[in-house]
């Protein structure tokens, strides 16, 4: 039996992280290569990603919703399927029998010179909890020097910014040294434990349950039986607990002997909140690294401190707003509190109001995936490209009277046709007219990058935030082509399936505000291109026809706006406003692009 880790693969397009939108599988579930076991969302799109081994999950490193860095692992398959789950062996091993029967001392007489001759001394690292976590904090060690530890033995609690995680150890052997103490920040990848690998594994097992000294040989049901009680088989060296949804007490949670845990059950609901943890007695208070360190420089003691803050966590506002109200009286009052939870909290005064104040209402949502790529976009484009917008009202009835004469013909029979369709043609058809509009700024290079093809871009907004996918070539594409190709763009963005490779490329966009009845708007250019058009809501208007005659009426047309947003830098007014008035010339009159 062996564990194998399957990480987050590198997306491309320079992509450093993607979201775990929803897991296919659960741990105990048998898989087979290439089987889809997650889907996940990078900045570009919605990912389905195969596994690329057979065997049955072991365990589901990283929740639905976690932000994981690329190359960090996500989930562990046991490739041999007839092996107990959790890294044991098979029941029948039977190095596990004389284990029993040997005298303690003897295993340990034989240890160093098994790990003379079998094996060095293993430092493990503190491993990457991924959501772009970089660090954590000792919390408690589980094990001491010259303990003897079986693979999967879990030797340390420590605390990211996130959650409380115990760490199981990948090897067995003796701990040599501790090598980082309680309270200490730990970054990712430094050593934080030596093992002298090549101990008897039964050595160490024995002091946890001295019947059964191979813990490898047991049922994971059984093994998981004999520990707190609320912990299941950990994959070898990461992760939180698998199947556990709420964070795992603290060690000072679990009441000791003369501390009894009934009165503070007693203590009612309202009353707790208010307090934070203290009434937990010597539970740790949640907080980050940076709160903390905020805290004690202002002689606030975290314990007296209500949060507010997600999974109950500290937050630098909880505890400023515990510094306006008081914090140095609270913080004397601190030792008491810690031996008589239930009493100091009765005896606390009102608590300080929270950093929301009465009245006030709002809802904080993570900026992250394709809405956190976008909004850099934007402010990147706005503030590199000098804008400019021109605005120009078309009356576009022949436009309208050729969509419903396409809805009837047999060659259109499978495609959408909307107005969108020949504004995408005529943005296409005038860029060809206008071939320094499809171009773009280099500036690296101080060079203006004239583009062959016309890559079409769409902007569509979409649950998860705006992506703007492009139809390559567009210029050698028929009016059905086109409509077919804009179809099927359009409902793949919006169902999250857009590839990476359909966003990037683009050369010129069209933004279609008109389908939320808005007349035009100062649209922002896609990185990388030099125009993008707002085509605004069609609606009938009062409008002044000139018959061939050059008599004047005032009817009743199909009215729309249009908008061009152009980079300055190499569009100059009189090209833009050439390219504009191509645009309105063909949607006024189709017809017109055949003398072109």
């Amino acid at each position: 039996m062996s564990i194998e880790h399957y990480v987050l693969p590198d997306p491309g397009e320079g992509l450093t992280e993607a979201e775990i939108v929803s897991w296919k599988v659960a741990v105990g579930d048998e898989v087979k290569v290439n089987d889809v076991v997650v889907e996940v969302e990078t900045a570009k799109s919605l990912v389905e990603l195969p596994i690329p081994f057979a065997g049955r999950v072991a365990q589901i490193l990283v929740s639905e919703g976690d932000e994981v860095e690329v190359g960090a692992p996500i989930i562990a398959i046991e490739t041999d399927a007839d092996a107990p789950l959790g890294g044991g062996e098979a029941p029948a091993a039977p190095a596990a029998e004389p284990a029993p029967a040997a005298p303690a001392a003897e295993p340990a007489a034989a240890a160093p010179a098994a790990g003379a001759a079998e094996g060095g001394v293993e430092q493990y690292v503190l491993p990457d909890p991924g959501e772009g976590l970089t660090e954590a904090e000792i919390v408690s060690w589980k094990v001491a020097v010259g303990d003897e530890v079986k693979v999967n033995d879990v030797v340390v609690e420590v605390e990211t910014a996130k959650s409380l995680v115990e760490l199981p150890i990948p090897f067995a052997g003796t701990v040599t040294e501790i090598m980082a103490a309680e309270g200490e920040e730990v970054a990712v990848g430094t050593p934080i434990i030596a093992v002298r690998t090549g101990a008897p594994a039964a050595a160490g097992g024995a002091s946890r349950a001295p019947e059964a000294p191979a813990a490898s040989s047991e049922a994971p049901a059984e093994a998981a039986a004999e520990d707190d009680g609320d912990r299941v088989s950990n994959l070898v060296g990461y992760g939180a607990l698998a199947g556990s949804t709420t964070r795992r007490r603290r060690k000072g949670a679990s009441a000791p002997a003369g501390a009894p845990s009934a009165p503070a059950a007693a203590v009612p609901a309202q009353l707790h909140a208010e307090v934070g943890h203290a009434a937990s007695g010597g539970e740790r208070p949640k907080a980050k690294p940076p709160v903390r360190k905020f805290a004690k420089d202002n002689g606030i003691d975290l314990r007296t401190v209500a949060p507010t803050g997600p999974n109950g966590i500290i937050t630098r506002q909880d505890v400023e707003q515990a510094l306006a109200g008081g914090g140095s009286a609270a913080a004397g009052a601190a030792p008491a509190a810690a031996a008589a939870p239930v009493a100091a909290a009765a005896e606390r005064p009102a608590p300080q109001a929270p950093a929301v104040q009465p009245g006030e209402r709002e809802t904080r949502t993570p900026i992250k995936g394709v809405r956190k790529i976008t909004a850099q976009a934007m402010v990147n484009s706005a503030f590199t490209a000098p804008h400019v917008t021109e605005f120009m009202t078309v009356d576009v009835s022949a436009t309208m009277e050729l969509v419903e004469r396409l809805k009837k013909d047999r060659a259109f029979k499978d495609v959408k046709v909307t107005p969108l369709l020949l504004v995408a043609k005529a943005v296409v058809l005038a860029a060809k007219r206008n071939p320094e509009i499809n171009a773009k700024w280099d500036e690296a290079n101080q060079e203006i990058v004239q583009y062959a093809d016309v890559n079409l871009g769409i902007a569509a907004a979409t649950p998860r935030g705006l992506i703007v996918p492009n139809i390559k070539g567009a210029q050698d594409k028929s009016l059905a082509e086109l409509g077919t190709d804009l179809g099927d763009l359009v409902s793949t963005a919006r169902s999250g399936k857009t590839p990476p490779a359909d966003m990037s490329g683009g050369t010129i966009t069209i933004t279609n505000v008109g389908v939320f009845g808005v007349d035009s708007g100062t649209p922002i250019l896609n990185a990388g291109e030099a125009a993008i058009l707002c085509f605004g809501a069609i609606n009938r208007r009062p409008w002044v026809v000139t018959d061939a005659e050059g008599n004047e009426t005032i009817e009743p047309r199909w009215v729309t706006e249009l908008a061009l947003s152009f980079d300055h830098r190499l569009v100059n007014g009189d090209l833009g406003s050439r390219y504009l008035a191509d645009v309105a010339a063909l949607l006024n009159d189709p017809g017109a692009a055949f003398t072109w």
